[in-house]
C-alpha cells in the first residue's frame, strides 16, 4: 500500500477573499488552505493554490483530493433523509445491563427505552443508534438471541414513531431481526469481521454500514498493536476494509466510516487521531466520531467518572465538527446539539459578513 497521506490543515473561516487558494471540505461547511503531505517519514506543506504544481501528477495524491473535496450524498432512508452536507448528531441508546455509561437503565423496559430515544430525536439526534451488547474493554460477550430479544422491541417502536435507526452489533443474526424490525442502518465495530456471515448480510439488504476501526476485531477491538503513526495507519486499515466491503456488493455511496477512539489506542494516541481526522476524508466516506464520555476525558480531567464528562464530550464534539466530521456520536444529545447550532451560526456568520 502507498504511503502518501494528505491531512487537510489551515481552516479558514469563509472562502471569500480565497479565490483558488482554499478548498471546501467534503462539501461540508469548512474550508482549508493546505494540505500537509505524509509519504513514509517525510512531512511537508503543499498550499491549496500549489495543489496541481505539486502533486498534480500523482495520481494517488489527486485521487485523495477529490476524495477529500467532493461533496458526500445524503442517504435517503425511506421517508427519513440523512444529510452529511454540516455535523449531525447521533444518540447513543444502550439496552444493555453494563453499560459504561448509564448504569443499565432502559435494560429492561422496551417502552422506556423507546421513549427515551424519541425524546433524543426531538431534541434534534438525526439518528438513534441502539445498542444491546457493551463493547467495554472487559465485557462479556451476549448470546445472539439475548441480544435480538434486546433490541427488536425498541426498534419496531421506534420505527413506529419516525425515528432513524442504526443497530450497533457485531451480529449477522441481530443485523437481520433489528433491519427487518425498522432499523435503517448498521453500525459495527467489528468493521464486518466478527461475525463470518455479517458482510453478506449487509450486502444482501442494501443497508448503510459504519465501519469502525478495530485493531483485533475478532478478540473485541481493545488489542494494543503499538502504532507508527496512528493517523495513517487507522486511514490504510479503513481503506482495506472499504475495499473488501465495496467488492463483496456494498454500495461504496453507503459506507460511513468511524475512527474508533478508545478502541485499542493509548491517550496519546486517541489525541492525534482525533487531531489528524481530517486525513480521513480521503477515504471518500462519510466520517463518525464517538468519542463522549470517553476514557480519554477522565485520563485529562483528574480522572472525572463517566458522570462527569460532558464538558470534554462537547469539546470532542465541537473539534470533530471543526474538522469536518458528518455524525458526532453522543451521550448528552441536548447539549451537544445546543453547541453544534452555536457553532454553526457562527459559520454562517462568517460566511455573510456583518
Amino acid at each position: 500500500m502507498t504511503s502518501l497521506h494528505l491531512r487537510p490543515i489551515q481552516f479558514v473561516d469563509t472562502p471569500m477573499g480565497h479565490d483558488g487558494r482554499v478548498a471546501r471540505l467534503a462539501g461540508g461547511l469548512q474550508w482549508f488552505a493546505a494540505y500537509e503531505v505524509r509519504e513514509g517519514d517525510g512531512r511537508r506543506v503543499v498550499p491549496v493554490a500549489d495543489f496541481a504544481a505539486e502533486l498534480g501528477g500523482d495520481a494517488r495524491a489527486a485521487s485523495l483530493h477529490v476524495a477529500i473535496t467532493a461533496p458526500r450524498a445524503p442517504l435517503v432512508l425511506g421517508p427519513r433523509t440523512l444529510r452529511f452536507d454540516q455535523p449531525q448528531v447521533a444518540a447513543i441508546l444502550n439496552v444493555t445491563p453494563d453499560s459504561f455509561s448509564d448504569g443499565g437503565r432502559h435494560h429492561d423496559d422496551p417502552g422506556e427505552a423507546a421513549a427515551s430515544g424519541v425524546a433524543m430525536a426531538a431534541a434534534g439526534a438525526a439518528l438513534i443508534d441502539l445498542g444491546g451488547e457493551s463493547t467495554r474493554p472487559g465485557a462479556t460477550t451476549v448470546w445472539e438471541g439475548d441480544e435480538t430479544r434486546r433490541v427488536v422491541p425498541v426498534v419496531e417502536r421506534l420505527a413506529r414513531a419516525g425515528t432513524l435507526v442504526s443497530i450497533d452489533t457485531r451480529k449477522a443474526g441481530v443485523m437481520e431481526a433489528a433491519l427487518a424490525a425498522g432499523a435503517g442502518i448498521v453500525n459495527d465495530v467489528s468493521a464486518l469481521l466478527w461475525d463470518d456471515r455479517a458482510l453478506e448480510v449487509v450486502a444482501k439488504s442494501g443497508a448503510p454500514v459504519i465501519l469502525m476501526h478495530s485493531p483485533d476485531p475478532e478478540k473485541g477491538g481493545h488489542g494494543r498493536p503499538g502504532y507508527r503513526d496512528v493517523v495513517t495507519e487507522v486511514f490504510d486499515w479503513l481503506e482495506a476494509r472499504i475495499a473488501a466491503v465495496t467488492a463483496a456488493g456494498v454500495d461504496r455511496a453507503r459506507i460511513l466510516v468511524d475512527p474508533g477512539i478508545g478502541f485499542g489506542k493509548s491517550l496519546a494516541e486517541n489525541l492525534a487521531l482525533v487531531n489528524g481526522l481530517a486525513m480521513l476524508h480521503g477515504l471518500g466516506c462519510p466520517i463518525m466520531l464517538g468519542a463522549s464520555r470517553k476514557r480519554m476525558i477522565g485520563a485529562l480531567s483528574n480522572e472525572a467518572p463517566v458522570t462527569e464528562r460532558l464538558g470534554g464530550s462537547v469539546a470532542l464534539a465541537l473539534k470533530g465538527a471543526e474538522l469536518g466530521a458528518q455524525l458526532i456520536r453522543v451521550h448528552d444529545v441536548a447539549e451537544t446539539v445546543q453547541a453544534l447550532r452555536i457553532w454553526r451560526g457562527l459559520r454562517d456568520q462568517a460566511l455573510v459578513g456583518g
